[in-house]
């Protein structure tokens, strides 16, 4: 079986992980403060706020801007559910744009006639598969409208756009380590930003809108609390393996490009098969995974070709199996129907995801390549 996914994790992050549970400070200490300081680093950005979850950081995006009831929020249709729930969860208006069918990346134009409807309080831009949007239209937009830029980052660590990584791009960008990510913390993410404001407020946010943290409190156990926040905090075991996944994170890149390339040049006469660029103007892929699409034209459908893969071992995701505004709650809510976002829908019916992370050897991939030729042939 080729999995999917498979977290890289070894001795050292292991025993790094011993060492904080037998220190007895799980929270509050010196690793998650590290391993923010290493992040931020890694990705150009001023400040690295460590949260529980790349849910948690678009959340608190949102939460700390005061976007709620009566603001609208532009996002692509085809995005994991989270990008709109957060929006919901402010009680805010999701506003949603089809995809380009070249990248699965917001449309610059649809987001242009949304744009020219509704007066929008934020944009949340998702790098699709790690391909970062093409940020300077975006950014261009969002100052006509006075709008907040929040990136949707959870597939696009070293993602680069004009030779700027992704969490850069905006005001704000929101990370996923979640464990088949580029690198995991178990569980957990982070949110980048060069606005000092933002980072102040999201940390303070992340823990109850408590006015000190646990050092800078002069008697232990008082406190004042003059925000509302909620508890998305980072422990110190997640922040641990984050630390010993980024010191490997050039290696582990490496990989996942040499596998992305070498799966694109064997399947490339497939005819049947869309797939997608890992450079696109002046964008440059962080290599998440490689996207097939099925085309209209091909005499087989998506399910066939996924069951025929794992009938042969080879494990695949789906990115994502629905518009988002197809989902119940959405199309319950908002009245959306099918046709409302064509190629969203399209990319919803018809892709499948296959592996290219670390875990993926040379011979996994000429394996993967053999049983495409072979289904295709078969058909």
């Amino acid at each position: 079986m080729i999995p999917f996914g498979k977290p890289q994790v070894d001795s050292k992050t292991t025993d790094l992980v011993s060492e904080v549970i037998n220190s007895g400070l799980l929270v509050h200490g010196k690793y998650t403060a590290l391993f923010e300081k290493k992040f931020a680093e890694r990705v150009g950005s001023k400040h690295a706020i460590a949260v529980s979850s790349c849910t948690a950081g678009l959340h608190l995006s949102l939460f700390v801007n005061n976007i709620s009831n009566g603001d609208y929020v532009a996002l692509p249709a085809m995005t994991h559910v989270a990008t709109a729930h957060v929006v919901e969860l402010q009680n805010a208006t999701p506003i949603f744009v089809d995809v380009d069918i070249n990248t699965g990346n917001i449309s610059i134009k649809e987001l242009e006639k949304v744009s020219k409807k509704y007066p929008l309080k934020a944009i949340i831009p998702v790098h699709y598969l790690g391909l970062p949007c093409e940020m300077k239209e975006i950014n261009d937009l969002a100052k006509l409208h006075n709008a907040l830029v929040i990136e949707d980052c959870a597939l696009a660590l070293d993602g680069q756009y004009d030779n700027k990584k992704a969490g850069n791009l905006g005001h704000l960008g929101s990370f996923s380590f979640y464990p088949v990510k580029h690198l995991t913390s178990i569980e957990g993410g982070m949110v980048t930003t060069n606005n000092d404001k933002f980072a102040n407020l999201i940390k303070k946010t992340r823990a109850f809108g408590y006015n000190k943290e646990l050092g800078q409190r002069s008697r232990p156990g008082i406190y004042d609390v003059d925000l509302l926040g909620f508890n998305y905090r980072m422990n110190e075991v997640e922040a641990a393996v984050g630390l010993t996944q980024l010191e490997k994170l050039d290696n582990m890149q490496l990989k996942r490009k040499n596998n992305f390339e070498s799966l694109s040049k064997n399947i490339q006469d497939i005819n049947s098969l869309k797939t997608f660029p890992s450079v696109y103007n002046n964008s440059k892929s962080s290599h998440y995974c490689f996207n097939i699409v099925v085309k209209k034209e091909a005499n087989f459908s998506r399910d066939e070709l996924q069951d025929f893969l794992k009938d042969n071992g080879i494990g695949t995701s789906i990115h994502y199996p629905s518009s988002v505004p197809l989902f119940s709650y959405y199309s319950s809510k908002y009245g959306y129907k099918k046709g409302d976002f064509p190629n969203s829908d399209y990319f919803g019916n018809n892709t499948i995801s296959l592996p290219i992370a670390p875990h993926v050897k040379v011979e996994d991939i000429n394996y993967i390549s053999e049983k495409l030729h072979q289904f295709v042939s078969s058909k």
